[in-house]
């Protein structure tokens, strides 16, 4: 109870403090009300050096030791301008993050751009509360210019992961002062299912056209696809083959034959056992809109209340596996 009080206390005065609040659409401008300064553990040492240089020079009268101390105070007061001035002024803007399946690392593109003459170095970027949860990620920008960087976070679960709240540091150019702000980009990624690991086959095809029984068969040459491991030497189109040259990365190629009908593949979520947990579900329609893209076969699709008409491709399993993420729809 004392340690949930304790942490709520520390997130309000935290965000009174660092004027945190929540996700920031579009580009962000660290003003100078956004970035904060203190003395690193060297810079108090050096702070302490300064004063024992100071009552050394005043109890021994030595005019060196105040010119001494009082350039080496100025050289600390530049540094805190530089410290300060290589972060502050920086514009931040959210870039793409590209879909992942559960278990893989997410990575955020993240854009920070420099629209000042002079060069920034040393800006390190991590989650803010939990720099150990990854790795921070060290970036220069030279003046007028922009640089991209890939925040990698651990996936746990589907759906959509939101960026964190982040942090930039910077100590150049002494490491005597540490200059600090936050971010949080407006930003999600598409988590996927994670996809069965031991998977079923493909559920039988149904659903026959009219005017045959249905399945595969050896009657009728339907056209050509990619050679599949298991198929018979004798359906290989050795005609195509002929005129590629395997060495330099031609395919194998196998004939196609119908049998005068077309079974539809249906993928359908409530065909699935119901006292399957809901989750394995997910994971094995996954697991089957993979295997169907692989093998190249058109498949339906029946989640819920959504129907996609039967189809193969790269924008077919994309809808098929954004559903399969968001599902149930909040």
């Amino acid at each position: 109870m004392a340690s949930s009080l304790r942490t709520r206390g520390r997130g309000q005065l935290d965000r009174w403090l660092f004027r945190l609040s929540g996700p920031e659409p579009g580009e962000v401008f660290l003003h100078q009300r956004r970035v904060f300064i203190l003395p690193t553990r060297a810079g108090i040492g050096f702070a302490a050096m300064l004063v024992l240089l100071f009552i050394g020079s005043i109890n021994y009268n030595l005019n060196l030791g105040f010119a001494f101390t009082f350039l080496v105070a100025a050289c600390a007061v530049i540094d805190m301008h530089l410290t300060f001035r290589n972060l502050a002024h920086l514009h931040l803007a959210p870039g793409r993050a590209a879909p992942v399946f559960c278990g893989e690392t997410a990575h955020f593109e993240l854009n920070l751009i420099n629209r000042r003459k002079h060069d920034r170095y040393a800006i390190w970027l991590d989650v803010a509360g939990q720099p150990e949860a990854t790795v921070a990620q060290p970036a220069d920008v030279a003046g007028d210019s922009s640089t991209r960087i890939l925040l990698g976070l651990a996936t746990h679960q589907r759906g959509l992961l939101a960026a964190p709240r982040l942090r930039l540091v910077t100590r150049f150019p002494l490491g005597l002062l540490r200059a600090w702000s936050y971010w949080q980009p407006d930003t999600q990624a598409l988590v996927y299912p994670r996809p069965e690991d031991v998977g079923q086959p493909l559920p039988t095809a149904t659903d026959a056209a009219e005017g045959g029984a249905g399945g595969p068969g050896f009657d009728d040459f339907a056209g050509i696809r990619a050679y599949q491991s298991g198929d018979a030497m004798r359906h290989l189109a050795w005609r195509q083959i002929a005129r590629v040259d395997l060495t330099e990365g031609g395919a194998l190629v196998t004939k196609q034959f119908d049998s005068g009908s077309v079974g539809k593949l249906v993928l359908d979520f409530d065909a699935l056992p119901a006292r399957m947990d809901l989750e394995l579900k997910i994971s094995r329609l996954t697991r089957w809109v993979l295997d169907a893209e692989a093998r190249t076969l058109p498949y339906a699709f029946r989640l819920g209340s959504l129907t996609l008409p039967a189809g193969c491709g790269a924008a077919h399993q994309q809808a098929c596996l954004q559903a399969l993420a968001l599902y149930p729809a909040p």
